[in-house]
């Protein structure tokens, strides 16, 4: 693909979010908006513009009130044209546009366009480290290797939420200190519910996913053990999950149900005499230095803003490409999020048959809205709007920036185990919760969130790094973020050094150190499998 550029300021040029690579630059102080591609026919306001204001190397007076982050247009745009922004479509103009005036849902909407797969046009050869990164690992008995060390309580349906939860609370530190304090290495019992399980199809698409996400938690390297619980009588029988899966009772897996135990006090005693057993054995684990090849980072961005395809998705992505050069895998998910955005991926396929399976899950969603009286366009949310977001189209181009410049080397349905290395990309929503538990299931060992209007999420047994676009959200959400990246608009960072400092905190997070959401204790409410099919 050829490099696409952006100027901020006259003789300031930096590599934009779809450019083949990042590169340093400096942040010119007297520039009023950053331009992403010669092409494009709006800039991006870098603080709020007054009218009036003309903006530095366009030669364009603004009109009217333009919010920071939001879209200025830079020439004359007629009704039905296509406006671009990265050098790419993002919607089409409703009425015509002025130069100087603000461009957002009052006159773009979306519009239908061809876009040009060229499968596999643009991958190379991914050259690998000779000496690759390291973190300090857990590695189990079979030689998984693990970021955490957490014993987890799961539930086959619904109804013994509550139970799992009760035993769950047993072992909270904040509530009885002494319970985990003879087993230091232990990160934490925890319960992970849902609302699912049971009145639907035996045999349906919905119930094998629940399954299979399940599954994926069950066998996540992350749990020194697992305790599964059902009530008896549901749908989603704990046998049947044991089947499918692949698993098989052992001393850090162990299942009963409620109604078989003889009720909810009976089954809270039992899991907590359960979970005894299991610590003695989880706290017999030492970390030790582990090639990054065996680090899987599920890639996110939630609260997106006009600055998150400019600062934070950009610098992920220059994580992720380090990280694909030290052997590690990086999955891109969030399938209504790539929308339009596809044929950028496509084109770095390594096969056109992986190409393919990326356009045949792009259909699948088109035709499940369309069951659904639903359109693919209900996505940017109201946030991302008042963020600067207008269409689906502009929050594909900023987003899949997440995943860097290297080659597309497989594609996965929802929570299907992650066997290939490099970047690879899983079919989820793009809600962020579900979008994530697909990718733990798959074997995320981290979580990297960019955030631009701010979020508050945590996914364990997985670690999640949160990631700040701008400065204002730093400064007003700082206890929640990991990282700013709102340093790169003022000119103090690069893209490529924003890169490096986010690798060597995945490297850090996932040899130990707490991330924000971790301290706050984030992660139990946020596991959310995908709910799919009727429930009768």
């Amino acid at each position: 693909m050829p490099e696409i550029k952006k100027e901020i300021a006259p003789s300031v040029v930096v590599t934009a979010a779809v450019a083949t690579a990042p590169t340093p630059t400096a942040q010119a102080p007297e520039a009023h908006a950053v331009r992403l591609h010669a092409d494009d026919d709006v800039v991006i306001a870098r603080s709020q513009l007054v009218g009036g204001t003309v903006l530095t190397g366009e030669d364009i007076r603004v009109s009217g009130l333009i919010p920071s982050g939001h879209k200025v247009a830079v020439r004359r745009i007629e009704q039905g044209q296509a406006v671009k922004r990265y050098g790419q479509i993002i919607g089409f103009a409703s009425r015509t546009i002025l130069p100087g005036e603000h461009v957002h849902t009052h006159n773009l909407v979306m519009g239908e366009f061809v876009r040009d797969y060229a499968f596999c046009v643009d991958s190379k050869p991914t050259v690998l480290n000779e000496i690759p990164a390291t973190f300090d690992g857990i590695v189990r008995a079979d030689g998984r290797v693990a970021t955490r060390n957490y014993i987890g309580i799961l539930t086959s349906v619904n109804c013994s939420a509550t139970v799992a939860r009760a035993i769950a609370d047993r072992f909270r530190r904040d509530i009885f200190p002494e319970a985990l304090r003879a087993f230091p290495n232990v990160d934490g019992v925890v319960a992970l519910t849902h609302g699912a399980g049971c009145a639907v199809d035996p045999e349906g698409e919905g119930l094998a996913m629940l399954q299979r996400t399940l599954g994926g938690y069950a066998n996540h390297p992350n749990f020194a053990g697992v305790l599964v619980i059902g009530l008896g009588c549901e749908t989603n029988q704990i046998s049947r999950i044991m089947e499918t899966q692949g698993l098989v009772e052992a001393d850090f897996l162990k299942t009963f149900n409620i109604q078989e135990t003889g009720g909810t006090a009976k089954t809270i005693t039992r899991g907590v005499d359960i979970i005894n057993q299991m610590l003695t054995e989880a706290n017999r684990v030492h970390r030790q230095p582990v090639p990054a090849s065996h680090l899987v980072v599920g890639l996110q961005c939630g609260g997106s803003d006009g600055y998150s395809g400019i600062s934070a998705n950009p610098s992920l992505g220059a994580a992720v490409d380090l990280l694909v050069q030290n052997g590690g895998t990086a999955i891109l998910s969030e399938t209504p999020e790539i929308y339009g955005a596809e044929h950028l991926l496509t084109r770095r396929a390594v096969s056109r048959e992986i190409g393919e399976k990326l356009v045949s899950r792009i259909h699948w969603w088109e035709e499940y809205c369309a069951r659904n009286n639903a359109a693919m366009n209900n996505n940017p949310s109201a946030g991302n709007k008042a963020g600067g977001l207008t269409t689906v189209l502009e929050k594909s181009l900023g987003g899949i920036a997440k995943g860097g410049n290297t080659n597309l080397v497989e594609v996965y349905e929802y929570a299907q185990p992650v066997k290939a290395r490099g970047l690879v990309f899983m079919d989820t929503p793009g809600y962020d919760p579900i979008s994530a538990t697909g990718q733990v299931a798959g074997g995320a060992n981290l979580i990297c969130f960019t955030t631009g209007r701010g979020s508050a999420y945590g996914c364990a047994p997985t670690p999640s790094l949160k990631i700040a676009t701008n400065n204002a959200l730093w400064k007003r959400q700082q206890e929640d973020m990991d990282l700013n990246c709102g340093t790169i608009l003022t000119g103090e960072a690069t893209i490529a050094e924003k890169g490096r400092e986010l690798f060597q905190l995945m490297l850090d997070t996932a040899s130990g150190k707490r991330s924000c959401s971790e301290v706050h204790g984030y992660g139990q409410n946020e596991f959310v499998p995908w709910q799919i099919g009727a429930i009768t």
